[in-house]
């Protein structure tokens, strides 16, 4: 098994492009993970995702899933919208970006929710959990380094795991936003939620 101990990241900042480089929350991490950290963290988003496949994650995500993509999206709540024009409503729409979402991922409802909402346990639930885990952080910026820092939050940047995670994180969020009579539909970090009056 490998040990978030063993895949300390360093990771380098790189302002998002056309901003200020003066405003430190104009850099996103970009993080360099090992060769086989990467190979595995494939070999292991490839099962999950033949396990989860279409039947097991919401409708409504249109993100890091075959046959779903951002056209998928937004064709989607086009429809929606034009339905409610034809039926003479109105149809009142909330956008929704979460910053930094992928960080703010917090381990232990992660995997409750794998184990409980998707049937994993044992060694694979196990592995997951060690992948989260006991990793450590530092950023190096203009050749400076900082003190290395435990991660208690977050999926890490730059794994190919990370965005399949982040979805079955949020994956309950849709019945949720379901109960209380409101249309949803999301990508990646990027809600709609909408009704009609």
């Amino acid at each position: 098994m490998l040990s978030g101990n063993s895949l300390r990241q360093t990771v380098h900042t790189q302002t998002k492009q056309g901003l200020d480089a003066s405003y430190m929350s104009n850099y996103h991490p970009v993080s360099n993970l090992s060769y086989i950290s990467k190979v595995v963290e494939r070999a292991v988003a490839i099962q999950l995702n033949d396990l989860v496949a279409n039947d097991l994650l919401p409708r409504v995500q249109s993100a890091y899933r075959k046959r779903h993509s951002i056209e998928t999206a937004l064709l989607r709540v086009w429809s929606d919208i034009l339905t409610a024009a034809d039926r003479r409503q109105v149809k009142l729409l909330g956008l929704l970006d979460m910053s930094a979402a992928f960080d703010c991922v917090d381990h232990d409802p992660l995997l409750q929710r794998l184990q409980l909402g998707f049937g994993l346990i044992g060694v694979v639930l196990e592995w997951i959990r060690s992948f989260l885990r006991s990793r450590t952080q530092q950023v190096l910026h203009n050749g400076c380094a900082s003190t290395v820092q435990q991660l208690l939050f977050g999926v890490p940047q730059g794994s190919v795991l990370d965005p399949l995670l982040y979805v079955l994180y949020t994956a309950e969020l849709s019945d949720v936003i379901a109960q209380h009579g409101l249309c949803f539909h999301q990508y990646a970090d990027d809600s709609q939620i909408y009704v009609s009056t």
